[in-house]
Parts: structure tokens; sequence; C-alpha cells
């Protein structure tokens, strides 16, 4: 199957919130609210999301059957940010066969008797399938982080909290994603970069919409009140994780569209990356199938 690739404008769009080396990164240098010029209306951008998601289930059904690859898409953000909408909207075309979502939300006694890359080592995608991590390991820098009072719950022993242990979780986790480079798995890393003020409009819509009460949870007004820790905790991660082979994109979200954009767009561009094909048959399997289209072309008696 023969897939186009990626318009232009998209892929250069991506270069504008791709972050592969952290040694001069800065949350405050990207606008939650940027759209990099692009201005289109709801119908405009759901047409345009629709014909991407149209081109990301073709290269999904090549990685599946060519099954040396796997894909592994990290959201990552602060509270109705959009990672659940992401979801929806990109990977509403695909084959769910070939993907499967994981949602980390805080760990149980099993998990907590484990190192913090247990839970998500289980989770990750096999060859020739997409994972979609909900949340995922940068919790732990990230929640653990701005209440550094959960690490009372991981037992750990004293000796390995330190000064410098942010530092070793962050290498940690590095090196784990250069681990899972080296095993062909392909991660890109979203940070779905949402304002304030958007938040606040978002959760007041959840209270005023007896629909989506149900979304409504109080520890989100408790985590907001430490926002600025959490921008703090999201730029040392950022920082210390980017690299070639595991980018982070810092996507503008206060525009949902626009993220979903981002989005699939950076999940085209690796899967076309990979140059991805159907598997060549050996020649004693082409001449099964030769013999088997012959049986079927046959009349029957």
């Amino acid at each position: 199957m023969k897939t186009e690739p990626a318009p232009p404008k998209l892929t250069k769009i991506l270069e504008r919130f791709r972050v592969t080396d952290g040694t001069k990164f800065r949350l405050s240098d990207y606008d939650p609210a940027d759209t990099a010029g692009i201005d289109l209306n709801k119908a405009e951008a759901k047409a345009l999301v629709a014909r991407d998601v149209e081109r990301l289930a073709a290269l999904q059904e090549l990685l599946y059957a060519q099954d040396r690859w796997s894909l592994l898409c990290v959201l990552q953000g602060m509270d109705s940010g959009g990672k659940d909408s992401t979801i929806k909207h990109v990977m509403s075309g695909v084959n769910p066969q070939g993907v499967q979502v994981s949602a980390f939300k805080a760990p149980g006694p099993e998990e907590l008797a484990h190192g913090f890359l247990w839970r998500v080592s289980a989770k990750l995608p096999p060859r020739g399938h997409i994972g979609i991590f909900n949340r995922s390991h940068y919790e732990e820098v990230l929640v653990v982080r701005v209440h550094p009072e959960l690490l009372q719950t991981q037992r750990l022993p004293e000796a390995v909290i330190g000064k410098n242990f942010w530092r070793h979780r962050l290498e940690d986790i590095a090196n784990f994603e250069r681990y899972l480079a080296h095993q062909g798995v392909v991660i890109l890393k979203f940070f779905l970069h949402i304002s304030k003020e958007e938040q606040r409009l978002r959760l007041l819509a959840r209270l005023e919409d007896p629909r989506k009460n149900w979304k409504f949870s109080e520890s989100d007004l408790a985590e907001r009140r430490l926002w600025d820790d959490y921008m703090h905790a999201y730029e040392k991660a950022i920082a210390a994780t980017a690299a070639p082979r595991a980018p982070w994109y810092i996507v503008p979200a206060d525009h949902k569209w626009f993220a979903h954009v981002v989005v699939v767009a950076a999940l085209i561009e690796a899967l076309e990356g990979l140059k991805l094909s159907y598997p060549k048959l050996e020649p004693a399997q082409q001449e099964l199938l030769n013999r088997a289209r012959a049986e079927l072309q046959a009349k029957p008696d």
C-alpha cells in the first residue's frame, strides 16, 4: 500500500514544537495558544484531522503487517489538557487490533513494591503495534516531585534518597528510553501545553454542564494551586530526557483542534520515516500461494 507523505507545511510546523536537546529548553518559550499561523474553523479542522487519520490508518496497517517496529506515544499534561480528547480523535480511524491504550493512575500496592519503571514495562506495545500512554512513567518526576511525601509510599532505602535523587531518576528514564529505542520502539512524547486561564475555563465547563460533572474532581483544584511547581517539574523533565531517539513535542493545547493536528502529524512523520512495507514472501511461500490460487480459480466439477 502506497501512502502519500505528510504535507510539507505540517512537517515544518513539527520542527517548531519538537525538542531533541534540552540544553537550552525553557517552557516559557512556547505559547499554549499558538496555532503556527493556521486559522481553521471547526469544520475545516475536523476535515484536516480526518484526512490525516486516514493516512495514519494506512501506515498502521503496514506497521502491523511488517511486525518489526512498535510505536510508543506518551501523552502528558495538566488536568483538562486534552489527553482523552486527543486519544479519541487521533486514534478514531485506526484498527483497534493494533493499538493499545494504557492509563496510569496512582500506583497500587503491587506496583509500589517494585521499581517505578516496572508497571510501564508491562504495558509497552509489542512489535507491530502502537501503544498510547495516558500519563506514564513521567508521573514519577512530576506528581511525585511536586508531592515528595509520596516517596514514603515507595519504601525506598534512605541511602538512595539524596540531593541527586531527581537527577538520577531522570537519568534512569533517559536510559530506559535509550534501551527501548535499541529494541525497535519508536518513542514520541507529547506535552499538551495548556494555559492556566484555559484550564480555568475548562474546569468551569465541567461544573456548569451536568453531562460533564462526572469529570470534575476536587483534586483538580488542589493540583491547580500548585501550577508553578508543576511547570517547573515539567521543564526539568523535558530538558533532561529530550533526545533525537525520544523527542518531546510541546503541543499548544489551548485550541484542541490544533493539538490533534500536531499529534497526528508527528505520528505520521515517525511512521513514514521507518520506510514500512509489506513482508516479502520467500520463493517457497510464493509457490504455495500460486498453487492455492490455481486451485481456487479452477472451475468446480
